[in-house]
């Protein structure tokens, strides 16, 4: 697939009202193919905004280049740029009908009346808002504004959409619905989205191509299931989805890696590259609470966590219990409700053992 956006080495930094120096971009590299969705991921002040905005040009790096289909973008003003913007407040013109704010860009351009007026109706149809185009902002529901917003981006075609947190004003089930909706008009219209968001689970629902940044920086790059499954960090773990940590040394490598953590727990590992780890190495152990069970894996009953029972939460489709163990750690288990009639006998402050497959644990550097 053809690079369509090339950041080269950006940086960008900028000055507080107290005159230090903020690093918003540190040597951001990264490229982005025709017809990709990329998500910006990372909590607020990690960059993912700044990078959006110097895609457009609404912001200049310091040092390092963009190109976009292989053009230099320096000195190159936003509305010259191949890109179009959905920002989080939708930007609407209050005053105009729906009609006229989708159709605004192809009137400055001074699009033909017939030409501009077909794709009006084309993207109102599109983003479902035939029948509102005489409706002002005001009349409209957050999501539908946010349909108005997206759709006055993509009238005049660019090749690359950028999508700044554009749901997050929105309540839980309406954002879950545009979700799957942006994805559709995304596959539909064929052209790039760079989606910028600090929800995990936007990120791993839409995107193709998930960039995990902090501190200016880019953590780590990958699909979802590379992002989620493989983490390279104990930052990324704890970012994207809810993690167990252990913290532990390596004790024996034979056909089991067997770490002692500092929990008093014996924690077994299979599958892994034994040239990677040597006795002694302290090490962390990501375990997800969904990978903890109430029944043993293949009848190998060593591998286990036991602890008494704190809370337990019902989630609709799972159950959530917080598990205490040695030392007061507190770890997080998520059961399917078709271990309800089991569950609904435990009792606050029990002991339980929680089991683990010994293929699914993943070790992480101490870093």
């Amino acid at each position: 697939m053809t690079k369509l956006i090339e950041i080269i080495s950006a940086n960008k930094k900028f000055k507080t009202p107290e005159g230090e120096n903020v690093i918003a971009l540190d040597d951001v590299t990264l490229d982005v193919k025709e017809k990709e969705f990329i998500t910006l991921l990372g909590p607020s002040g990690c960059g993912k905004t700044t990078l959006l905005r110097s895609i457009s040009g609404f912001e200049e790096l310091d040092s390092g280049d963009i190109l976009i289909d292989s053009q230099k973008m320096t000195d190159v003003p936003p509305y010259k740029r191949p890109v179009n913007t959905v920002f989080q407040n939708y930007a609407l013109f209050p005053h105009l009908n729906i009609e006229k704010n989708i159709g605004y860009g192809l009137d400055v351009t001074k699009c033909e009346r017939k030409e501009r007026n077909k794709r009006v109706n084309e993207t109102l149809d599109l983003v479902g808002l035939s029948g509102y185009e005489n409706r002002k902002p005001s009349q409209l529901s957050g999501g539908q504004q946010q349909r108005v917003a997206l759709a006055r981006a993509i009238i005049n075609r660019p090749k690359i959409l950028l999508l700044d947190e554009p749901l997050s004003a929105l309540d839980r089930k309406l954002r879950q619905s545009m979700q799957l909706e942006l994805k559709n008009i995304q596959n539909e219209l064929g052209i790039a989205f760079i989606f910028v968001t600090h929800d995990q689970e936007e990120a791993l629902t839409m995107s193709d191509k998930i960039i995990v940044m902090n501190q200016g920086k880019i953590i780590q790059t990958g699909t979802p299931t590379q992002i989620y499954d493989n983490p390279s960090s104990k930052f990324t773990a704890q970012f994207i989805g809810e993690s167990n940590f252990f913290e532990g040394k390596i004790i024996n490598i034979n056909e089991k890696l067997t770490i002692k953590s500092n929990c008093s727990n014996i924690i077994y590992l299979k599958n892994f590259d034994q040239s990677k780890f040597i006795i002694d190495k302290n090490v962390i152990i990501l375990l997800r609470p969904e990978e903890l069970s109430l029944n043993p894996y293949d009848s190998n009953d060593e591998c286990f966590i036991e602890g008494t029972v704190k809370q337990i939460f019902f989630l609709g489709t799972d159950y959530k219990i917080l598990l205490e163990i040695a030392n007061k750690k507190i770890i997080h288990c998520s059961l399917r409700d078709s271990s309800r009639n089991e569950i609904q006998k435990f009792k606050i402050g029990v002991k339980i053992k929680l089991f683990y497959n010994p293929m699914s644990i993943r070790v992480l550097n101490n870093e």
